[in-house]
């Protein structure tokens, strides 16, 4: 059989995915010939009782056993969003972020729309969620555009959107169109069986300013909000995360996101209300809660 010249392409970029893929499974496995002894042992309450204490007394739920230390780390590890939005991520760095993300269980990757289908070809089957971003960073765009962009990214494999608002609008008080723009995007995304998270960007705004985006997005529907495209003058706060968890209530996701790169910054978060970690420091963080 001859195939024609588009198949053959087609082919050639699959075989070249897989093996990108298999080639950072092997990097990983022989940068991990060693193990750590402490982390093995799990006897740490048994034989290290003031440490124990004093990893409780910071915070730790579960603690006791190997079983429990691994338990608090794949709850994290839950939590987290695994992220590489900058512009010139290769295919290469995409793939070893969804081999990370599928071994250390993360809740997603988050990457540009343009590396969406890539990172659903190397994540199908898995339990790790695609999420993108849209009108990503400025929120500069119609409302109409940042649907179109949804879509288009949701037909290529995502099925979770991080979208920026229309900050000028919002700062203007043109508050109908804030709705408008957010809504319009919740519709596209739930239409599609998607999630919708809406960056405020928080470092931009006045308090009152946060309490009305916050406010704005849970009327327009969507399922979380988050503080930061990560590209702006700051990222999440402790502050911030507590005022948006106070303004959305119990119902609605809250996601942290930008500069937080520690697990002791990560349980900041997690204990001020966010229920999503955005971090390209994923792996530290949770290799952070192995250790400890």
């Amino acid at each position: 059989m001859q195939l024609d010249q588009d198949t053959i392409e087609r082919l050639i970029e699959q075989i070249t995915k897989e093996v990108l893929i298999l080639l950072r499974e092997e990097e990983m496995r022989a940068q991990q010939s060693t193990v750590d002894p402490c982390i093995a042992c799990g006897r740490c309450a048994e034989q290290e009782p003031d440490k124990a204490r004093a990893i409780i007394e910071a915070g730790a739920t579960r603690l006791g056993n190997r079983l429990g230390s691994v338990n608090i780390a794949h709850d994290l590890a839950r939590m987290i969003d695994h992220t590489l939005l900058k512009p010139d991520a290769t295919q290469a760095e995409i793939a070893q972020l969804c081999y990370e993300a599928k071994k250390y269980g993360f809740a997603a990757v988050c990457v540009n729309p343009v590396n969406v289908k890539l990172c659903a070809q190397l994540l199908k089957g898995s339990p790790v969620a695609v999420c993108t971003v849209v009108g990503f960073p400025l929120g500069a765009t119609p409302p109409e555009v940042k649907a179109y962009e949804a879509q288009q990214a949701i037909n290529d494999g995502a099925t979770e959107v991080d979208m920026v608002i229309n900050i000028g609008a919002l700062k203007s008080k043109d508050y109908a169109l804030v709705e408008r723009d957010i809504a319009t995007v919740a519709r596209t995304c739930h239409n599609n069986g998607a999630i919708l998270k809406v960056i405020i960007e928080a470092a931009l705004l006045t308090d009152e300013e946060k309490i009305k985006a916050c406010a704005l997005a849970k009327a327009a529907g969507a399922d979380y909000v988050k503080t930061s495209t990560g590209f702006g003058p700051g990222g999440a706060t402790v502050a911030d995360v507590a005022l948006m968890r106070r303004v959305v209530g119990p119902e609605m996701g809250v996601k942290a996101a930008g500069g937080i790169r520690s697990l002791e910054t990560a349980k900041q978060m997690v204990a001020a209300g966010a229920t999503r970690i955005g971090a390209s420091a994923g792996v530290k963080i949770v290799q952070e809660a192995k250790a400890a």
